[in-house]
C-alpha cells in the first residue's frame, strides 16, 4: 500500500472517530516557554499577540501540535523520542503557535479544536488542505498509528507479535482516558459519564487500572520489562503517560492521607518504576509532564485545592444518619438504592412523613454546600422524592409537601441533607 493510500486510510478511519479519545487543554493565548531537554518541542513565545511571522509554519514534514502535559499526545512524543525522528521530519509546536486550541487558524487543522493535531504533507493527502498546503489527522492513536506506518523502517517498531498490545491500548482510551479528567478537572468539565459523581468516577478509573492488569503476565512482575515482553509496544507508549496522571494525582484523593492505597496495581508499578528509571525516552516524557502538574497546576495555579476528595474534604462530625446508615440504629426503610436511602421520620409532622438522605454525604452537610459535583444525587433525590410522593401505601394521597430545611435558620437539625416528603392530609399554605 502506498503512503498515499495509507494516509487517506487513515484519515477515514479517524473522521469515524472509533479509535479511542481525546483530552483537550484549552489553553490561553499567553503562555510560558516549556523548559525541555527535548528539541522537537519548540513552544510559543509570551507575547500577548503573535505578529505573522510568528505564524508560520515551520518547514518540516510534519507538524505535531500538542504539550508537554497532552498525556494522549505524550504516546505520539514516546514514539518520536524512541526512533529518533528527527526535527525536521516532525516538529513539535503549542497549538498557542497558532493562537490557541479555539482560534481559528488552528481550527482549519483541528475543526473541533483538538489535541494532539499532526499536520500531513500536501501529496499524501491532496483532496483536503485545511491550511497552508497542508492536511491533517486528529486523535492520538490515529497519529500514533500513522507516525509507526510513516517510519516503520526506523527504530523499533512498537507492534510486538503479542496482540495484547493493542488490546491493552485500546482499553485504555476506552475505560481510562474517557473518565481520567475526574482526577483535576473542575466540577464543571467533569465528564462522569454514567458515575454520580467524582469520588464514583475514581473508583471506578481504580477498578479500571486492575483490569488492565489482569491482561499482564507474570513476567511484567518478574523482571519489569515493557507490557508485551522485552519490545517497547505501542502498549507502553499508551499507558505510560496515564500512569504519570495517576500516580502523582491519585494519592489525592486518598482517605488516609497518611496512608494512601498504592496508586497502580502491583505488576503496573513494576512496569512503570522500571521505565521511569531506566529507559531514557520514558523519563524524558515523565519529566515533561510532571513539570507542568507540579510547577503550573500545583505550585502556580493550586489546582486540586478547589477540587472535592482533594484540596475540598468534608470533615463534619458524623450524624444520626451515619448510624441509621451503619445500621447502629433501626429504622423503618421505605426505599433505598445504592445511591439513597428513605426511611419513615420517627417524629411525623403529617400522617405520612419519610426523610431521604445520600447515603455518601460528601461534603452535603445542607443544601448551601452543594456545587456542580453534586447534581446527580440531588437529581436522584428529588426524583425518588416524587416516586415516594405518588405511593399510596405509605398513606400519601393526591400530591405532598417536599421540603429541603437549609441551615440554622432553615430549620435544619441534622448536618447531613436530607429532603422531607409529607403527605396524606391537606397542607397548609403558608410557609415559615
Amino acid at each position: 500500500m502506498t503512503m498515499t493510500a495509507i494516509g487517506l486510510l487513515i484519515a477515514a478511519v479517524a473522521a469515524v472517530g472509533n479509535l479511542g479519545s481525546v483530552s483537550g487543554f484549552h489553553l490561553p493565548h499567553r503562555i510560558s516557554k516549556y523548559k525541555t531537554s527535548s528539541s522537537h518541542l519548540a513552544m510559543a513565545t509570551t507575547t500577548e499577540s503573535s505578529s505573522n511571522n510568528d505564524n508560520i509554519l515551520p518547514n518540516a514534514d510534519h507538524i505535531l501540535f500538542d504539550v508537554p502535559v497532552s498525556n494522549n499526545g505524550a504516546r505520539c512524543r514516546i514514539i518520536l523520542y524512541k526512533k529518533g525522528i528527527s526535527n525536521e521530519q516532525v516538529t513539535i509546536l503549542s497549538p498557542a503557535h497558532l493562537g490557541g486550541l479555539k482560534s481559528e487558524e488552528y481550527k482549519k487543522l483541528s475543526p473541533l479544536g483538538l489535541m494532539p493535531c499532526l499536520t500531513l504533507p500536501k501529496h499524501e493527502n491532496p483532496s483536503q488542505q485545511y491550511h497552508g498546503g497542508l492536511s491533517s489527522l486528529v486523535e492520538s492513536d490515529t497519529i500514533a498509528r500513522y507516525l509507526l506506518s510513516k517510519y516503520a523502517t526506523i527504530g523499533p517498531s512498537f507492534q510486538p507479535e503479542n496482540p495484547k498490545s493493542n488490546l491493552i491500548a485500546r482499553m485504555h482510551d476506552m475505560y481510562l482516558t474517557t473518565i481520567q479528567g475526574c482526577l483535576y478537572k473542575p466540577a464543571s468539565r467533569l465528564p462522569l459519564g454514567d458515575y454520580p459523581d467524582r469520588k464514583s468516577a475514581i473508583e471506578a478509573y481504580r477498578k479500571n487500572w486492575n483490569i488492565i492488569e489482569s491482561f499482564l503476565t507474570d513476567d511484567v512482575a518478574e523482571d519489569a520489562t515493557y507490557l508485551c515482553g522485552k519490545e517497547v509496544s505501542l502498549a507502553d507508549a499508551t499507558l505510560f503517560p496515564s500512569a504519570v496522571f495517576a500516580t502523582y494525582m491519585l494519592p489525592k484523593f486518598d482517605s488516609d492521607l497518611d496512608h494512601p492505597e498504592p496508586p497502580l496495581p502491583p505488576k503496573l508499578t513494576r512496569w512503570f518504576d522500571h521505565l521511569r528509571i531506566n529507559d531514557s525516552t520514558f523519563t524524558k516524557v515523565y519529566d515533561e509532564i510532571m513539570d507542568t502538574m507540579v510547577n503550573s497546576w500545583e505550585n502556580t495555579n493550586h489546582r486540586w485545592d478547589s477540587i472535592r476528595g482533594a484540596g475540598v474534604r468534608d470533615t463534619a462530625p458524623s450524624t444520626i444518619f451515619d448510624l441509621i446508615l451503619n445500621g447502629s440504629i433501626p429504622a423503618t426503610i421505605v426505599r433505598e438504592n445504592e445511591h439513597i436511602l428513605a426511611f419513615k421520620d420517627i417524629n411525623p409532622l403529617a400522617p405520612a412523613h419519610i426523610l431521604l438522605i445520600p447515603k455518601d454525604r460528601n461534603g452535603l452537610t445542607s443544601l448551601r454546600q452543594s456545587t456542580e459535583e453534586h447534581i446527580h444525587i440531588l437529581g436522584q433525590l428529588l426524583v425518588m422524592a416524587g416516586e415516594i410522593a405518588k405511593d399510596t401505601s405509605l398513606g400519601f394521597g393526591d400530591g405532598a409537601r417536599i421540603v429541603i430545611n437549609d441551615g440554622k435558620d432553615g430549620g435544619q437539625e441534622v448536618q447531613h441533607l436530607h429532603v422531607h416528603v409529607l403527605g396524606g392530609r391537606q397542607m397548609e399554605s403558608t410557609f415559615g
